[in-house]
């Protein structure tokens, strides 16, 4: 499967690093490709070189202003003109998304497809990988949200909250089992 992991370019803490590292490694031994934002560094580094290591395949999708910072040696790269047309391209390029801890970039992306997929605009399974607890205030939020009638569907059907790598990944195959 090509999963779409939406995630931080910074360096971050060990508690993030650990955790990331296994769940690429657990990409790569499944044979999954890991698409991505193409850079090689923070979290995406760490996402790229434990999925490579492991026999996955780097799909990379970088955009001109950061072109700089892209991976070499990705099994393919694109480069798009903004950030936009960078987000279509990861959604188009994966079969299931994956948003991992990071900043204002990730959670616009969240956010982004979370809104295409409440409208329709795509099927495709997503998973909040809730690595430390840091995704735990959005949860409460899209639970209020559902209970106070700001979403057309039921939360479980528009995200999966997973503890860990492990747990998306089932997540994903029971998903891909059901023709998601």
């Amino acid at each position: 499967m090509n999963i779409c992991v939406f995630c931080s370019a910074a360096d971050l803490d060990e508690r993030y690093v650990l955790p990331a590292r296994r769940f690429a490694e657990l990409m790569g031994e499944g044979g999954h490709a890991l698409v991505w934002g193409g850079s090689d560094t923070g979290l995406m580094k760490v996402m790229a070189d434990g999925v490579q290591r492991a026999g996955g395949k780097l799909i990379g999708v970088s955009v001109e202003f950061l072109a700089h910072k892209a991976r070499a040696g990705a099994d393919e790269m694109v480069v798009t003109k903004d950030l936009a047309e960078r987000k279509a391209q990861m959604l188009a390029r994966a079969g299931a998304i994956v948003i991992m801890v990071g900043g204002m970039g990730t959670l616009d992306e969240a956010t982004e497809i979370l809104e295409l997929r409440k409208h329709g605009l795509h099927t495709k399974p997503v998973v909040l990988l809730n690595t430390a607890g840091f995704y735990d205030g959005l949860q409460e939020q899209f639970r209020r949200m559902e209970s106070e009638g700001f979403l057309p569907m039921p939360l479980v059907d528009l995200v999966f909250f997973a503890a860990d790598g492990a747990d998306a990944l089932a997540y994903l195959a029971e998903r891909a089992g059901d023709g998601a």
